[in-house]
């Protein structure tokens, strides 16, 4: 279990990261989906600790933010 927990922080960290610097809706989307582990262990918390557990739902909305402006990107190229 420490096993999946620890490989799918260390990818949402650098996916994450690679994610912004590059821009890329799909690095976001890998972050955003190798967080729920993560992230469902600290939904379950009584106390403050449960907001963590809406992180993966901000880095959706960001993947979905990136896919759009990248589309319009694409789109002004090619006019």
């Amino acid at each position: 279990m420490l096993l999946l927990w620890s490989a799918s922080g260390v990818i949402f960290i650098f996916a994450f990261v690679f994610a912004v610097v590059r821009f890329s809706w799909m690095y976001m989307l890998i972050s955003a989906i190798a967080s729920i582990p993560v992230t469902a262990y600290f939904f379950g918390a009584e106390n403050a600790w449960q907001y963590v557990g809406y992180t993966p739902l901000v880095f959706f909305t960001l993947t979905v933010v990136l896919w759009f402006l990248q589309k319009r990107k694409m789109k002004l190229i090619a006019t």
